[in-house]
């Protein structure tokens, strides 16, 4: 059975950085690309940013892009989120997610496996 487990949420002040971790278990880690969505309240799930199977491509959300990065180690199942210049605008639950697929899935329609998801406040 496939688990995701979120870390790395908190409070921050705009311009400021945080990494999200997303450990997984349950099967071949490295077979699998990855993504990030988060979700405010009131608002729709919003895709942020996916990665390949090999961590050699990656796509952003506008919103994020140039400011997220999202990254990779197969060796130790573990994908990862650096956002720096946060924004309050970026306050939402972040939730890493797993497809079936090894390409890139930008629509959370593509992926079949969820975290609980780690709260994230920028404060203005």
């Amino acid at each position: 059975q496939v688990q995701l487990v979120e870390s790395g949420g908190g409070l921050v002040q705009a311009g400021g950085s945080l990494r999200l971790s997303c450990a997984a278990s349950g099967r071949t880690f490295s077979s699998y690309s990855m993504g990030w969505f988060r979700q405010a309240p009131g608002k729709e799930r919003e895709f942020v940013a996916a990665i390949d199977w090999s961590g050699g491509n990656t796509y952003y959300g506008d919103s994020v892009k140039g400011r997220f990065t999202i990254s990779r180690d197969n060796a130790k199942n573990t994908v990862y989120l650096q956002m720096n210049s946060l924004k309050p605008e970026d306050t939402a639950v972040y939730y890493c997610a797993e497809s079936n697929y090894g390409t890139v899935r930008l629509s959370w329609r593509g992926y079949d496996y969820w975290g609980q998801g780690t709260q994230v406040t920028v404060s203005s």
